[in-house]
């Protein structure tokens, strides 16, 4: 996604788009990043629970680093197939009892 410009009110944080507020889905910013990033990692869109990032801050080459591991890279706190997959599912379950 690196390649792809970014829109102002967002941020990319490990090939994942989301608002300034580090949200996959923001009633604020009315921003709903979930299209995006399911394409992103190969999957086709469904309505799922929105993620959200952990706390980053911005290294001096502009990347977004998790402030636990201080990773750019991180798949500890953004590993985010991982946690679209969950999301995925949980989505799938729900629909199934509801």
């Amino acid at each position: 996604m690196s390649d792809a410009a970014v829109a102002p009110n967002e941020v990319e944080i490990n090939d994942a788009l989301f608002c300034k507020h580090f949200k996959e889905v923001c009633a604020e910013c009315d921003y709903d990043g979930r299209a995006d990033n399911d394409a992103m990692f190969g999957f086709d869109p469904i309505d799922r629970e929105g993620l959200e990032a952990n706390s980053a801050t911005l290294n001096k080459e502009g990347q977004y680093v998790c402030k636990k591991h201080g990773s750019a890279n991180c798949n500890q706190c953004y590993g985010w197939k991982k946690q679209i997959t969950k999301a995925r599912a949980a989505a799938k379950k729900a629909a199934k009892r509801g």
